[in-house]
């Protein structure tokens, strides 16, 4: 199980159980050892969730966390995508447009997903990417944020092809690996880094 879903499983279970749940059932659950959950709590504590543990008890969700409303698992989403393929080939054009776009979106939505997770653990991204010329290149990136210039969306991050600060429109890649390297610096670092950048650009163009 990925980091990313690994994390976000804890939260599932403590949402689920009323009662204190210690480290050795989470562990039991997710297949892993109690040092991997003790890390991950002490991670999700540190990203704000709202966890309460204490030793001998177990641990507690208390209330304050806000999710987004749809929040699946792969075979939620896998069953969601299947049955959007089935409406696309089988109903009317109306329908099947609407099947489409939602495979889409599904799609998207899962893509920033993983890029966010990235961007968080610190981890590389390997981009196939097309420039406005239509020219393609292969780069690997160190992603800080995503954002968006007028309608569109850009990633931007330190590209090791240009040694240096990049902004990629997200329509304009063609491919990406998510890949388990981390990068040679704190996300926190390479963010104070980017945004240096900017108010040394501010100040040049100024």
């Amino acid at each position: 199980m990925r980091r990313a879903d690994r994390l976000f499983q804890i939260i599932q279970i403590l949402r689920r159980t009323p009662k204190p749940i210690t480290a050795d059932a989470l562990a039991a659950e997710l297949e892993t050892s109690k040092r991997t959950v003790y890390r991950d709590i002490a991670d999700l504590i540190g990203q704000r969730v709202p966890i309460r543990g204490e030793a001998g008890v177990g641990y507690v969700l208390e209330a304050g966390l806000d999710l987004p409303p749809l929040m699946l698992t792969a075979d939620e989403i896998e069953a969601a995508v299947l049955g959007a393929q089935w409406v696309a080939r089988h109903s009317d054009a109306a329908l099947a447009r609407a099947a489409e776009d939602l495979i889409a979106k599904i799609g998207a939505v899962l893509d920033m997903a993983r890029v966010r997770a990235q961007i968080h653990a610190g981890r590389k991204i390997a981009l196939c990417y097309r420039d406005e010329q239509g020219r393609e290149s292969e780069r690997t990136v160190w992603p800080v944020t995503v954002g968006y210039r007028e309608t569109v969306r850009h990633l931007i991050a330190w590209c090791e092809l240009r040694q240096d600060f990049r902004s990629f429109r997200t329509d304009r890649v063609t491919a990406a690996g998510f890949l388990d390297e981390r990068y040679p610096e704190r996300p926190s670092v390479l963010r104070t880094k980017w945004r240096r950048t900017l108010s040394q650009a501010k100040t040049t163009s100024a």
